[in-house]
């Protein structure tokens, strides 16, 4: 019978260390970027989720009681910061009651602290609308700012996760490896793109254009945040006549209407592009997101009126 017992003991600790390693660090981004970079650089240690999805305005989504828990059960906080969770991030990090994730703790990293900002305004009040006081917050849309973000991330994992420390180094080695492969890649695909000037919803693509060479012409919005009246734009249209754009970008998550009619009043294509993770069934990681935002850009230049 000892016997028995014995292979029986001796069977499950061999099982036990053959078998991946269950999660160890349990983490919640506020947009799906960065779940999808914790993902990469903790492999299966990590389990991330995201508090909002491509096809949700990450400046506004309630602190529900289901995202209360999933914060309440975090060991690491991802988030945008600059203000772009400013109006249900404190109330999240406040209900959750969860002391981990609280600012200046290790298991709170804000992406924005790590890169440099754009759009920085000299002077902010209300009458300006939705403005963001601390500079452009969407920077992910420049690949480039990825990088010092995965850096941060592994570091902040291994603090948070020691066991795992050379996992999460080894990962981000490989991952960055192949990042500036594609950030290579990418910039030679759109070299085409250069001086091609667009309208956009939304102050939302202002990286992408500085990185691709992209022309802003402006936005369908009067001020940030402020929804276009039918006056606003008829304007639009008539200053496109004077200097036209070539096409108007949208986010996945944003409303179509007015791009829709500016684009049937003027000619030039209405592009949705998928902004963030998930915006469409090809952008499913972060290399899809560019690979697809790339494709619908050039698609959309060789397709436009001459």
């Amino acid at each position: 019978m000892a016997k028995c017992v014995m292979k029986h003991l001796l069977a499950l600790l061999l099982f036990l260390c053959a078998a991946p390693a269950l999660a160890a660090v349990k983490v919640l981004a506020t947009v799906p970027e960065w779940g999808a970079l914790a993902r990469e650089i903790g492999g299966e240690r990590v389990e991330a989720t995201s508090a909002t999805s491509a096809l949700q305005d990450p400046h506004r989504i309630e602190a529900r009681p289901s995202l209360i828990a999933r914060a309440r059960a975090a060991d690491l906080l991802i988030a945008v910061g600059a203000e772009l969770e400013i109006g249900w991030l404190p109330v999240l990090l406040r209900e959750s009651g969860n002391r981990r994730i609280q600012p200046g703790q290790p298991g709170h990293l804000e992406a924005a602290a790590l890169v440099r900002l754009r759009d920085v305004p000299e002077t902010v009040d209300r009458a300006m609308g939705d403005v963001h006081a601390a500079g452009d917050p969407h920077f992910h849309l420049d690949p480039r700012n990825i990088v010092p973000v995965a850096e941060a991330l592994a570091e902040r994992l291994a603090q948070i996760d020691p066991a795992g420390a050379q996992d999460y180094r080894a990962n981000l080695a490989r991952f960055l490896a192949r990042w500036r492969d594609a950030i290579a890649r990418w910039e030679g695909e759109g070299a085409s793109l250069r001086g091609v000037s667009f309208l956009q919803a939304h102050r939302s693509f202002g990286y992408l254009a500085h990185w691709l060479g992209l022309e802003n012409r402006g936005e369908l919005e009067p001020k940030p945040g402020i929804e276009p009246g039918s006056g606003h734009l008829s304007r639009l249209v008539d200053r496109q006549r004077r200097a036209p754009a070539a096409m108007i970008l949208r986010a996945a998550y944003q409303d179509e209407r007015a791009g829709r009619w500016v684009a049937e009043h003027t000619g030039i294509p209405l592009v949705m592009l998928p902004y963030t993770v998930g915006g469409t069934p090809r952008a499913g990681d972060l290399f899809g997101l560019f690979d697809d935002t790339l494709a619908r850009l050039k698609s959309a230049v060789s397709s436009a009126p001459p």
